[in-house]
């Protein structure tokens, strides 16, 4: 409840967020905060892991109706992907931007792992996406998956100038191509 009611104040104000602000956002005394964590730092340590958290869009992925076409289920997946990304990215960024560093070697820590472990699920509940249209793919599920993601976590370049495929365009390519008809003026 307190790290739920933390995290958006943390998007928005990094480490200058007070446990007064926290307090009243999670319609709590201030001093409850510090029955639960032993200081700020922990509380934003802690914060951080949520936002980290998998979880969540884990459960997401495997809301996604396997009746809907696959088109409309990696779009629905890398909509929920995005947005995840998005929020892990605005905290970690408030933080950093604030001068909040994570000690490493102190408080609660990621287990070792972690982040593969995560990588290795969301691959997994992708997977379970694209199962059900095995038979008309010219590669496994997995390695399907494994492009899907590559797609969606690069960054076009800065100077490049462009904003970035929509999650529907990256879909379109991933399962068609980038080539149009054969014949077509290119």
């Amino acid at each position: 409840m307190i790290v739920a009611a933390a995290l958006p104040l943390v998007a928005d104000h990094g480490a200058a967020v007070t446990t007064s602000q926290i307090a009243r956002a999670a319609g709590i005394g201030e001093g409850t905060i510090f029955r639960v964590f032993t200081d700020k730092d922990e509380l934003l340590d802690a914060c951080l892991v949520e936002a980290m958290n998998p979880g969540h869009v884990l459960r997401e992925l495997a809301s996604i109706s396997l009746d809907e076409p696959l088109a409309d289920r990696l779009t629905q997946a890398a909509e929920a992907l995005r947005a995840h990304l998005g929020r892990m990215g605005t905290v970690i960024g408030a933080l950093h931007g604030t001068g909040h560093r994570r000690e490493r070697g102190s408080g609660e820590r990621q287990a070792p792992g972690g982040r593969e472990a995560s990588m290795k699920a969301t691959h997994e509940a992708i997977v379970e996406l694209i199962e059900p249209d095995r038979a008309a793919l010219r590669l496994e599920p997995g390695k399907v998956a494994s492009v899907f993601l590559g797609m969606l976590f690069t960054r076009p370049l800065p100077a490049s100038g462009d904003l970035g495929s929509s999650p529907g365009e990256l879909v379109d390519i991933l399962l068609h191509g980038i080539l149009g008809a054969p014949g077509s003026a290119a």
